[in-house]
């Protein structure tokens, strides 16, 4: 196991649901993925490092869909005209 690096992703991986949960904005709901990707690849690492390939595998697709969140909420030009 990798303590603090799990600790890290774990907090990470709440807050993020917390932000995307809350609703505020569509900027806090964004940073909420954004957290979700960064959480993702410190899941990735801590899972090779443990050799847990599948949980590895499982984030690295978290990390694609997240990024979506990312350009939906926060990078799309578009994003100020969607509900």
């Amino acid at each position: 196991m990798n303590g603090i690096l799990e600790w890290a992703a774990s907090l990470g991986t709440i807050v993020a649901a917390g932000l995307i949960a809350a609703d505020m904005t569509r900027r806090v709901t964004g940073w909420g993925f954004v957290l979700f990707c960064s959480v993702s690849i410190l899941w990735i690492i801590s899972a090779i490092l443990d050799g847990a390939i599948p949980l590895a595998v499982m984030n690295a697709v978290l990390f694609v869909i997240n990024g979506w969140g990312v350009w939906r909420f926060l990078i799309n030009p578009a994003r100020e005209q969607s509900s």
